[in-house]
């Protein structure tokens, strides 16, 4: 059994996201213990969209039920690709014909190892994945994606503040429209070397967000 951290450290020093993280108390000066403060955008770093996030009838993070995001999950591996491609439905097909109706399904395109996530090239030079490509995800029945890279070419415009439309935020008009739950910004799938693995994403209870923060990982063997 191994188990594979997927998770991005949350960092005040990221680029696109403003993070603060602070510290009270100083034991060496006679306090009784330390306390960390944290400030964070809940759809920052390794996270789960509530599908409140973009829809004003969806249910906010509180309500996601743990068994849609843990479970076993089926990795769609695509280390082969290329900085900016264009990822369609063909290339699923070919790749992802073992996902499972009601599963979760992984995405390992080793992303972090081709851009670093503190930079924005990282965003920039991202690879995404076209409306045939969530269309087909959403007619495989899956109830969970996990993606290891910014899903969405609209998604690297807000790095200047530009808003884009929600049609341009593919995945997120065709899946979490349809309540298919999304995890974003997941690292380290490289290390992965198993097709299936047991996957846990469950995110900070936070009644009312419309998204939360996870510790995320995945189970080798198990």
């Amino acid at each position: 059994m191994r188990i594979i951290d997927l998770s991005m450290p949350i960092s005040d020093a990221h680029p696109r996201w403003k993070t603060d993280v602070s510290f009270k108390g100083d034991i060496a000066n006679g306090d009784t213990a330390r306390v960390t403060w944290l400030t964070v955008s809940c759809h920052a770093f390794s996270h789960v969209d509530a599908r409140r996030h973009m829809f004003l009838d969806g249910a906010t993070i509180e309500a996601t039920p743990l068994g849609d995001v843990v479970g076993h999950a089926a990795v769609i591996d695509l280390m082969d690709v290329k900085p900016m491609e264009e990822i369609g439905a063909e290339r699923l097909a070919a790749r992802a014909g073992h996902l499972e109706a009601g599963g979760i399904a992984l995405f390992k395109t080793g992303w972090d190892r081709h851009r670093s996530p503190y930079t924005k090239e990282f965003w920039l030079d991202a690879p995404w994945l076209d409306r045939s490509a969530a269309d087909w995800l959403l007619r495989s029945g899956i109830r969970t994606v996990a993606y290891d890279f910014p899903q969405d070419h609209a998604i690297r415009l807000s790095l200047s503040g530009k808003k884009s439309p929600l049609a341009d935020m593919t995945t997120h008009d065709v899946l979490l429209r349809a309540g298919v739950n999304m995890i974003e910004y997941v690292v380290n799938t490289a290390e992965i070397s198993a097709d299936r693995v047991f996957f846990s994403a469950a995110p900070l209870k936070i009644p009312g967000a419309d998204g939360a923060p996870a510790r995320i990982y995945c189970i080798e063997g198990l």
